[in-house]
């Protein structure tokens, strides 16, 4: 069964659309949703969640429309971001009380569970909070009800490294058994480098490639050569950069010869967002 299935989602704002916008993710697996700001991803997110009204498309989850479920899906899906901006000046027992009360599955020793690993104490107030410990607590919040996909939006932002790595080993530890799964949205790519199965890149409003991690990067060559190098792939290249050396640039690699003498490695996720973000730029 597919966790999440995403078909010809449309939305249109006065200045951003959304354009058929589809991707599907298996049960069991972490998908890391990229893009640059303004891309698609919060909207895309929100439609999924149902927060907002999409123009076309459909969004599915655990094989149930949302619009249709959504009471029903809810209980299923936990979703966490970048920190917690609401209720500051309650303590987090305070709202934990509340939050709990729309979680029929609830489980009060889990949420302990998260709170002593998470070295958290429900006495603070949200306020007294820092960046960091608000979003283990949206996190401690979103893995205490039994949710089967979870829906993380920047949730590693304001970590220390040390706290990253422990938070993607409790992602990778949660898709185990197969049963969960997560949609991993962040501008920290070396995090979905560590844990994801798959990978969505999303540009203006149009998903530019859905696929397997591996086989995504592998999709893409990061070239290096001399400016006499460049006049050969020029017309082929995503965008470049110029330097006193040379050209540095992305292009397919279906695209590229293997047999050039210009060097070629498999780009880093961050280098395939970078160069995505300067093919309007490109002067060559």
């Amino acid at each position: 069964m597919l966790a999440l299935d995403i078909r010809s989602l449309t939305k249109s704002y006065p200045n951003f659309q959304l354009k058929d916008v589809s991707f599907q993710l298996e049960k069991g697996y972490i998908m890391g949703f990229i893009g640059a700001n303004g891309a698609g991803k919060t909207t895309t997110i929100r439609s999924i969640l149902n927060m907002i009204h999409i123009d076309g498309g459909e969004v599915c989850i655990l094989g149930k429309n949302i619009a249709e479920h959504e009471l029903e899906l809810k209980q299923e899906i936990g979703y966490a971001f970048g920190g917690v901006e609401y209720y500051t000046r309650s303590k987090m027992k305070t709202l934990t009380d509340v939050i709990k009360k729309f979680y029929a599955n609830w489980n009060e020793d889990i949420y302990r569970s998260y709170l002593r690993r998470f070295k958290l104490d429900d006495n603070k107030k949200i306020a007294e909070l820092s960046t960091g410990m608000k979003v283990k607590y949206s996190l401690a919040l979103a893995l205490s009800h039994g949710a089967k996909l979870l829906i993380l939006d920047e949730p590693t932002s304001g970590l220390d490294p040390v706290a990253r790595d422990d938070l993607l080993d409790i992602f990778q530890e949660l898709v185990l058994d197969g049963e969960i799964s997560i949609l991993f949205s962040t501008h920290i790519t070396s995090d979905l480098e560590k844990v994801a199965d798959y990978i969505t890149f999303i540009e203006n409003g149009r998903i530019i490639a859905s696929a397997e991690k591996h086989d995504f990067m592998e999709s893409y060559r990061l070239l290096s050569g001399s400016q006499s190098q460049l006049e050969e792939v020029k017309d082929k290249l995503i965008s470049c950069k110029i330097n006193s050396f040379g050209f540095t640039g992305l292009i397919h690699a279906e695209d590229f010869d293997p047999s050039s003498t210009i060097k070629a490695a498999t780009p880093s996720l961050e280098e395939i967002m970078i160069y995505f973000a300067k093919k309007e730029d490109i002067h060559v």
